[in-house]
């Protein structure tokens, strides 16, 4: 129990969590949240098409400090997160656009060929955006238009359903950053199949709550789904799948390339889990979600929470909140 308690007050005092209040923020200023007719949580902001369907947006902004270190990268990464957030609300990605700051030419050309390589990779086009190339200092955010006939969203997962998680662990540590690469060297026809399982997902019904695994891990994912559905988990230490030898500490808070979290009736987790071993991609259930409003691990019986969300996390709760712990 103490190794257990141990690890979950490290994941509870993690960047990756505790970095998710500055969303609160932004939430509060913006007079945003759950309960708004577009609501306000999500992967992808979901906005019904008169045509039918969904029409997904969504944006992402990099970390200074990365686009500094691995211009090429960040360029890589900032196109495949997007792409990532559309797949997770059951949806395909149409096209990107980029706000790109540089100081100069010569610093913005990695960034845009990491940006070009990923799009070309995934198959999804760059439609336009902004450039300046007399900033101080390089900054990137990448935003993308996506489609949805079939939605998975972060608002539906429920007491009682099970939390399954889908990763490809073919991949390797993108040290010193917290990330799993396992996309840079994959092929590209692999990375659009996997890719589409998740409009399978929501077509099949094999789910109906999922969330994209961050920036943040794991733990950061499963405690927004949380908040955002108004529920608890606990999430079984032993069961998620890693890579050989990983502690668990940095997998847990780890950006995986590919890696989703869904809540499905635990009568269809063998459908979950037979859709992704078609692709070679590791999934299991590692967990179950309840009304405690408290995201814990647990291990051989013993139980040690990392966050109660009664206090809030996104400010992305439903109407009615999140139950506090009694």
């Amino acid at each position: 129990m103490d190794d257990l308690a141990t690890l979950a007050e490290t994941l509870a005092a993690s960047p990756g969590l505790t970095g998710k209040r500055d969303i609160a923020a932004a939430v509060s200023g913006l007079g945003l949240g759950g309960g708004d007719a577009v609501p306000v949580g999500d992967d992808c902001a979901a906005i019904p098409s008169p045509a039918g369907g969904w029409q997904l947006l969504a944006c992402e902004g990099m970390i200074e400090e990365f686009v500094a270190a691995m211009p090429w990268f960040a360029g890589w990464s900032a196109v495949m997160v997007n792409l990532s957030d559309v797949a997770a609300m059951g949806g395909r990605p149409v096209a990107v656009v980029n706000a790109l700051w540089a100081e100069g030419e010569e610093a913005a050309v990695p960034v845009l060929q990491g940006m070009a390589d990923a799009a070309a990779a995934y198959g999804v086009p760059i439609v336009g955006g902004h450039t300046n190339l007399r900033a101080r200092a390089g900054q990137l955010a990448v935003a993308v238009l996506g489609q949805a006939d079939h939605l998975l969203t972060s608002f539906d997962a429920r007491p009682g359903d099970a939390l399954v998680m889908a990763v490809d662990l073919g991949g390797r540590w993108h040290d010193p950053h917290p990330f799993w690469d396992a996309a840079t060297k994959a092929d590209p026809a692999r990375l659009r199949r996997t890719l589409a399982l998740l409009p399978e997902v929501a077509a099949g019904g094999a789910a109906h709550a999922a969330k994209d695994i961050s920036q943040g891990g794991v733990i950061g994912t499963a405690a927004m789904l949380c908040e955002c559905s108004g529920v608890g988990l606990t999430i079984d230490l032993d069961a998620v799948p890693a890579p050989p030898g990983a502690d668990p500490a940095r997998w847990l808070t780890a950006f995986p390339s590919y890696g989703y979290l869904f809540a499905t009736a635990p009568e269809r987790v063998p459908d979950l889990l037979r859709l992704f071993a078609a692709e070679d991609i590791a999934a299991a259930a590692i967990g179950r979600f309840d009304d405690t409003g408290v995201v814990a691990l647990g291990r051989d019986g013993a139980r040690a929470p990392v966050i109660d969300l009664a206090g809030g996390l996104i400010g992305c709760a439903p109407a009615e909140g999140v139950p506090s712990h009694a």
